[in-house]
C-alpha cells in the first residue's frame, strides 16, 4: 500500500490542507475517522465502496464526503488508485455554493456540487496520466477554475480558532459570550461554512486530540480528564462512537 502526503501550491494552501495519493494492490476494508473538514476523493483507478449495516454501495469515481460524527467504513477494490483532497476547516466553502451542512454524514458524488462537464473532463484526463505529479496538477487546475472570490464571517474563523485553542473543550455558551453573539443565528452561520454545529465540530476536534495523546505515555485515565469530559462512562461512550471501539482496546494496536 502507498500513502503519500502532498502540500499544495501557495494559491491553494489558504483552503487545502493537503493531497493524499494512495494506493493499494489489494482488496481491503478499513475505517476512516472523523475529520474537521470536508473531503474531495478521485478514483483515477479502481473502485470505492462504502459498508453500512453489512451492505456494500459502489461510490462514484468523483466524490464529496462530508463532516461526520461517527466513523464510516470503506472497502476498496484491487489495484486502486485516489487522489483526495482535504479541505481546511473553511476552505471548501470558497469553491462550492453548496451549503456544507447539507452534505454532513454523507458520501455524494461531485456532480452534486460542481458541472458534470467539468468533473467528467478532469476524470478523463486523471486516465491519461501516469505520473503523480501530473495527476496533482490536474485536480489543482481543477480546484482554480472553481475558487471563488469571497469573504468568509470574520465570527466564525475566530470560533473555529478558539475551538482549536481550546483542543475542542470550550463550552458552546462560553463561545458565544466571547464572540458576543446570540446562539441561533451564530449555528445557522456556522453551519453553513463549516459543514457541522459547533457543538458538535468541538466534539470532533476534541476526539482528534484525543487520538493524538493516545500515542504518548499518558494513562487513559489522565486523557479523559485533561479532555475535560464528565467521567470515564462519557468518555468510553464518544471515543466508541467516533471508532467503533474502546480507548483501551483502540490503545493496544498502537
Amino acid at each position: 500500500m502507498r500513502f503519500e502526503k502532498i502540500i499544495p501550491i501557495d494559491t491553494l494552501k489558504p483552503f487545502v490542507k493537503y493531497f493524499i495519493i494512495s494506493e493499494n494492490q489489494t482488496e481491503s476494508e478499513y475505517k476512516v475517522f472523523p475529520s474537521s473538514g470536508l473531503v474531495v476523493g478521485f478514483q483515477y483507478r479502481g473502485q470505492l465502496f462504502t459498508i453500512h449495516n453489512e451492505v456494500e454501495h459502489a461510490l462514484a469515481s468523483a466524490g464529496v464526503t462530508g463532516i461526520a460524527d461517527s466513523y464510516k467504513v470503506f472497502k476498496n477494490a484491487p489495484h486502486i488508485g485516489t487522489i483526495l483532497v482535504y479541505f481546511t476547516e473553511i476552505g471548501f466553502t470558497h469553491f462550492a455554493a453548496h451549503p456544507a451542512h447539507e452534505l454532513f454524514n454523507q458520501s455524494v458524488s461531485l456532480d452534486y456540487i460542481f458541472d458534470k462537464n467539468k468533473v467528467n473532463e478532469t476524470e478523463e484526463r486523471l486516465s491519461d496520466v501516469h505520473s503523480d505529479q501530473k495527476r496533482i496538477e490536474i485536480i489543482e487546475q481543477f480546484l482554480l477554475t472553481q475558487l471563488k472570490d469571497i469573504q468568509i464571517d470574520k465570527l466564525i474563523i475566530e470560533a473555529v480558532r478558539m475551538i482549536y485553542q481550546s483542543k475542542g473543550t470550550i463550552k458552546i455558551k462560553e463561545l458565544n459570550e466571547k464572540l458576543a453573539i446570540s446562539q441561533s443565528p451564530f449555528e445557522k452561520r456556522f453551519r453553513k461554512i463549516v459543514g457541522t454545529s459547533p457543538k458538535k465540530f468541538a466534539s470532533i476536534v476534541r476526539f482528534n486530540t484525543v487520538l493524538d495523546q493516545l500515542g504518548q505515555v499518558k494513562s487513559l485515565t489522565e486523557i479523559c480528564y485533561e479532555n475535560n469530559f464528565f467521567d470515564q462512562a462519557h468518555f468510553i461512550k464518544d471515543f466508541r462512537q467516533y471508532t467503533g471501539d474502546t480507548p483501551e482496546h483502540f490503545k493496544r494496536f498502537l
